[in-house]
C-alpha cells in the first residue's frame, strides 16, 4: 500500500505536502494520492486536472483526495471530475480527522467536497515537521494567508488573511529540522514580510531572522522565500548585510517595473522603489544575488509600459526569473479589465524569459574562478549560497561540499574540489 503527495506551486505548498503526507499517514489511509494544488494561475489548475486524470488512468483502484489552493477557491471543479473521490480546503487538509472516517466514494449522494470558510481561520498553529521526503533543504512555514488584494491575485481566498507562527515554536521546528540532519532551511509563507503583524509587540521579519540566527547556531544556512521589497525592515537589511548564514540571494515579488501598470496591480510599490531596494542591498551585500515574480501581458500594458518592465530586469541586477504570462483569474478585478491580446502576451512572456537567460549566463560567467559552498541536493547536482545550480562528481543529498567554479554554461556552473 502507498500514500503519494503530488505538490504543485510554490514552497508553502511543499512544506504543507509534507503536513499532509503525516496528518493521512496518522489517519490510517493507505492506498491513496493526494493532490496539493495551485491557483496562482489558470494554467495551474488546468495542469491539476490534467495530473488528477492520469492518475486515475494509471492506478484505478486507488483514492484521489484533492486540496491546496484551487480546491479551496474552486472546490465545484475538482468535485464534478469523476475522478476525485473527495475535495478538502486549505485548513481541512492539515487535520488528521479530514482523513479519517471517509466516505463510501463512488456511491451518490456522498459527501464529497470538505471546504470551510478559509477567512475563518485566525492562526496559524505551530505545525512540526521532522523532514521532507527527498529533499536536502527544509522549510518552515512561518506565516500564511495575505491582508493585500492584488488586482490580478486569487490566492488571498485561497489562504485567508495573514497569520504568524510565534517566534518560539519557529525556532523550536528548527532546532527540531537541524537535530535531524538538515543544514539549510527556508522561511516560506504567503507573505513572510508581513510576518508578525498580528502577534503581540507587532515585530517585523529581520526580528525573526536574527532570533533564529542567534539562538540556532548549529544552523549553517537560513534561506528566505519570495519577499515584499517594500516590506523590507531595518533589521531585515542589517541581516542581509551582517549575517554571513543568511544566503545572498532574494526571490522578490515585483510583478511589473511600469509604474502604471504597478497601481492597476494596486502593488505598494513603484518603479524606483525597486530599484532603490536592489542598489541598497547590493550595497550592503555586493555579491547578493536577486530573483523576482514577472507577469507578462497585464491587461491595458502598451509596449512601453512593458519595456519598463523588461529594462528593470537590468536596471535591478535580476538573475533568475519566474515569468507568468497574464493569466485571468475569475472574480478577481484584473479579469475584468481590457486584456492584451494572447499573441502579445506570449510574445512578451518570451521576451522576459529570453531575458532572464542573458543575466542568468552573466552570472554564471562571473562566479568562474569563486570558490563556493554548494549544498548538494543529489549526487552531481547542487546549488550555492546564490542558487546558482552547479555540476559536479559525487557528493550525497544534504552535504555543503566546498567547490571551485571551474566554467560556466549557460544554466549552470561546473564545480571542481581543486
Amino acid at each position: 500500500m502507498a500514500l503519494d503527495v503530488v505538490t504543485f506551486g510554490c514552497r508553502l505548498n511543499a512544506y504543507e505536502s509534507e503536513l499532509m503526507r503525516d496528518r493521512a499517514g496518522a489517519a490510517g489511509l493507505d492506498d491513496a494520492i493526494l493532490f496539493n494544488t495551485c491557483a496562482v494561475t489558470g494554467e495551474a489548475v488546468r495542469k491539476a486536472r490534467q495530473a488528477i486524470r492520469r492518475a486515475r488512468r494509471d492506478h484505478p483502484g486507488r483514492r484521489i483526495i484533492v486540496s491546496g489552493c484551487a480546491a479551496q477557491t474552486e472546490p465545484e471543479t475538482f468535485a464534478a471530475m469523476d475522478e476525485v473521490d473527495l475535495v478538502l480546503g486549505n485548513r481541512e487538509k492539515l487535520v488528521a480527522q479530514s482523513y479519517e472516517r471517509l466516505p463510501d466514494f463512488g456511491f451518490v449522494g456522498t459527501e464529497k467536497v470538505r471546504v470551510n470558510d478559509i477567512f475563518g481561520v485566525r492562526e496559524t498553529a505551530p505545525h512540526m515537521v521532522a523532514g521532507f521526503d527527498g529533499r536536502a533543504r527544509a522549510f518552515v512555514q512561518v506565516q500564511n494567508g495575505c491582508d493585500h488584494r492584488c488586482t490580478f491575485c486569487i490566492i488571498p481566498y485561497g489562504r485567508g488573511n495573514s497569520r504568524s507562527v510565534p517566534v518560539g515554536a519557529v525556532i523550536a521546528q528548527i532546532r527540531r529540522l537541524v537535530d535531524n540532519g538538515y543544514r539549510e532551511v527556508v522561511l516560506t509563507g504567503v507573505d513572510i514580510t508581513s510576518w508578525g503583524g498580528d502577534l503581540p509587540g507587532k515585530p517585523r521579519l529581520g526580528q525573526l531572522v536574527r532570533s533564529i540566527l542567534k539562538h540556532v547556531q548549529d544552523l549553517d544556512r537560513l534561506r528566505l522565500s519570495s519577499i515584499d521589497s517594500i516590506e523590507a525592515d531595518a533589521d531585515l537589511m542589517r541581516a542581509i548585510a551582517e549575517e554571513a548564514r543568511l544566503m545572498p540571494h532574494l526571490h522578490l515579488s515585483l510583478q511589473a517595473g511600469d509604474d502604471l501598470v504597478l497601481k492597476r496591480m494596486k502593488r505598494r510599490h513603484l518603479r524606483d522603489d525597486i530599484i532603490r531596494f536592489c542598489k541598497e542591498a547590493r550595497r550592503l551585500r555586493p555579491d547578493i544575488a536577486f530573483g523576482a515574480d514577472l507577469i507578462a501581458g497585464f491587461p491595458t500594458e502598451t509596449d512601453a509600459m512593458f519595456e519598463n518592465t523588461l529594462s528593470s530586469v537590468e536596471e535591478c541586477g535580476l538573475t533568475f526569473l519566474h515569468v507568468f504570462p497574464f493569466s485571468p483569474r475569475a472574480g478577481t478585478p484584473a479579469a475584468r479589465m481590457k486584456p492584451v491580446p494572447g499573441e502579445i502576451v506570449k510574445a512578451r512572456a518570451e521576451q522576459l524569459r529570453q531575458a532572464g537567460k542573458r543575466a542568468l549566463a552573466r552570472r554564471l560567467a562571473g562566479e568562474v574562478g569563486a570558490r563556493r559552498s554548494v549544498l548538494v541536493e543529489q549526487p552531481g547536482f547542487g546549488r550555492t549560497e546564490h542558487w546558482a545550480p552547479v555540476t559536479f562528481t559525487g557528493g550525497a543529498a544534504g552535504d555543503i561540499l566546498s567547490l571551485r567554479m571551474a566554467s560556466a554554461g549557460p544554466n549552470s556552473l561546473l564545480g571542481v574540489t581543486a
